[in-house]
């Protein structure tokens, strides 16, 4: 079960007009590689529930037959005065949905938030799991004492069954360092404690009630790469990783020119009048005039062209964005229509308020 049915309203406005987990990483959807990785690892009926722009990931994934996996979806939203619109139910009411609908978590059922990359050893996990007779298991992982603040934190005893949980609690109310990572494994009876037709949640609703029940709810202290896309900055520090080579299972596409250096088709570079430093990606039919400087690690989508002086460091240039000339952008995510800096401050085309100028290569 993929979870995709949220807003992602703190990566906006990469989400202005795709759901989170179509959100790019090396022109490949984020949930591309979610799907890649169960496919791997021989889980191969998938199961998605969506709400807004949900038409983004069905027409994208389809069937699931082209990554070798079933996928189905569970549309949530309901008709008001004539309009569809999306009303997710709840990491936990839309898996009731789809067992009411169906019966479809009729076996182990592990469960993924849309958003994150992961290399976790599922088969490891679900061993665990079972070994420990589990109803319910959370993969967590161990973070500083320092980072607390920043996740949903895990109490549970030596024998990792779990008591209670803190949801970002500063460094010295923490009684545990063990973050959830979104990663689930549920029993069938699990899903039988989730009310129907209700909004209802993982976290703040259906924990709960198996700790109060003393069911057998374990934590799972996993090693392993969790890649969690929460907000705009990690989305940049995320992609500065991916072309590092530092993030498992994420390859560089197009075909390595020179060193540090990739390219897709039909790309315009007058290299000896350009100064290019990687690792860069530079997408098909892509533009760069003579001047201009490209410092990695630098991402530059299909279709962008680069004025004459420009110079774009530690960047992302989404498809089709032009950067006019002697225009200088560094570590920032540029789009046609806005460009977000590190930190996940925003600017639109046309703002007077800003020195800086970009826009639509397709005009």
């Amino acid at each position: 079960m993929i979870l995709a049915a949220g807003q992602g309203t703190r990566v906006r406005p990469l989400t202005k007009d795709l759901p989170k987990p179509m959100v790019p990483i090396l022109d490949k959807p984020l949930m591309e590689y979610q799907i890649e990785h169960l496919a791997r690892h021989g889980i191969t009926e998938i199961m998605v529930n969506v709400a807004y722009h949900h038409q983004e990931i069905e027409r994208y994934f389809g069937d699931g037959n082209r990554w070798g996996v079933q996928i189905g979806y569970s549309y949530e939203g309901v008709l008001d005065h004539g309009d569809i619109l999306p009303r997710p139910m709840g990491s936990a009411g839309g898996m009731r949905r789809i067992q009411d609908f169906s019966g479809f978590f009729d076996t182990t059922t592990l469960v993924l938030c849309g958003d994150a990359l992961i290399d976790l050893d599922i088969g490891a996990a679900l061993h665990e799991h079972k070994a420990k007779g589990a109803i319910a298991s959370v993969v967590a992982l161990d973070v500083p004492l320092a980072e607390v603040q920043s996740y949903g934190i895990v109490v549970a005893g030596s024998d990792g069954k779990i008591q209670s949980f803190q949801e970002k609690p500063s460094p010295a109310e923490a009684k545990s360092t063990l973050a959830s990572t979104g990663i689930y494994i549920f029993e069938p009876a699990a899903l039988e404690l989730i009310p129907s037709g209700k909004v209802y949640d993982i976290g703040s609703n259906l924990f709960p009630q198996l700790v109060e029940k003393e069911l057998p709810f374990y934590v799972q202290n996993r090693f392993f790469n969790w890649i969690d896309i929460g907000r705009v900055s990690d989305y940049w520090s995320v992609l500065q990783r991916v072309l590092r080579g530092e993030v498992a299972e994420v390859n560089m596409p197009g075909r390595q020119i020179k060193p540090g250096i990739w390219v897709g088709l039909n790309i315009s570079v007058p290299w000896d009048k350009v100064t290019i430093e990687g690792p860069v990606y530079i997408g098909s039919s892509v533009r760069i005039e003579p001047g201009a400087t490209i410092t990695g690690p630098a991402w530059i989508g299909h279709g962008s062209h680069i004025r004459t002086g420009a110079k774009v460091v530690r960047s992302i240039l989404f498809d089709y964005t032009r950067i006019a000339a002697d225009m200088r952008f560094s570590e920032m995510i540029v789009s046609p229509d806005y460009c977000v800096d590190r930190h996940g401050d925003t600017l639109y085309r046309g703002d007077d308020t800003s020195q800086l100028r970009w826009g639509d290569a397709r005009a």
